[in-house]
């Protein structure tokens, strides 16, 4: 009977994790999609403490519009809603530098459970939930090392603590919020170049460069085939169609 009930509790289990995985991967875009904000502050600082007080939900509406209207170009009306939550105290699990396939699951694993502990109520049943690392504009960062897992749908964001960085925040916030819902990079993570043609904004231009726009999961705009600068605000950027297809707002024929 011990031994029936045992194997009853963790089909049980089994089915919960499946169905959860399930609809991690696929997402009903015709529904509302929460999107909870936690913010960090990782220095400690006095400045970066003053930032995030003064932080509210309307300093994230230019993300809202931003996927809206680019959602609009592939039959979509999306309406993505950003809610800030409480302030965390504690530090998340430092991402590892190594690509090491058991770093990477530790990590996962010591990620899931801090969000389980540290992300509190935002009033709505969230899709997706960013931890906010803000640091001192003092400091030299790079805000591509920050990640986002579609399994769990949480992710860590490195951001700057100052309002003229608010444009170039939000498209890092863009970037990872995607990440969550299954959209891959479209760069070379070794030297941050575009990939040619999916991490082009316009890849039949002619003359191919300089591009206008960055594909918002390449980040940076190819101003020749080997360089490039970082888009610094949400309107430098577009959603390729690659990226609309892994997310699920385009379906393979």
């Amino acid at each position: 009977m011990f031994k029936t009930l045992r194997v009853v509790i963790l089909l049980g289990v089994l089915l919960v994790v499946a169905v959860n995985a399930y609809q991690d991967h696929h997402h009903n875009w015709t529904q509302p999609v929460y999107v909870a904000l936690y913010p960090v502050n990782v220095d400690g600082s006095p400045e970066v403490a003053s930032y995030i007080h003064a932080l509210s939900d309307k300093d994230f509406k230019e993300i809202e519009g931003y996927l809206n209207t680019q959602s609009k170009k592939y039959g979509q009306n999306v309406h993505f809603y950003y809610r800030l939550g409480d302030e965390v105290k504690a530090l998340p699990p430092v991402v590892p530098k190594n690509s090491g396939v058991i770093s990477a699951m530790m990590w996962s694993l010591k990620f899931r459970y801090y969000a389980h502990k540290n992300a509190t109520d935002v009033g709505v049943p969230t899709n997706l939930r960013l931890f906010l690392q803000y640091h001192h504009t003092d400091k030299r960062i790079l805000t591509e090392t920050s990640t986002a897992l579609q399994n769990g749908r949480i992710g860590v964001v490195n951001l700057f603590a100052s309002g003229d960085k608010t444009t170039n925040n939000n498209v890092v916030i863009a970037h990872e919020s995607l990440h969550g819902f299954g959209a891959t990079d479209k760069y070379n993570l070794a030297n941050g170049i575009p990939n040619y043609p999916d991490g082009y904004a316009n890849p039949a231009q002619n003359p191919l460069y300089p591009q206008k726009y960055a594909e918002l999961m390449a980040v940076h705009i190819p101003t020749s085939e080997t360089k490039f600068v970082m888009a610094r605000a949400l309107n430098q950027t577009m959603i390729g169609e690659l990226t609309a297809k892994e997310i699920g707002w385009v379906q393979d024929k």
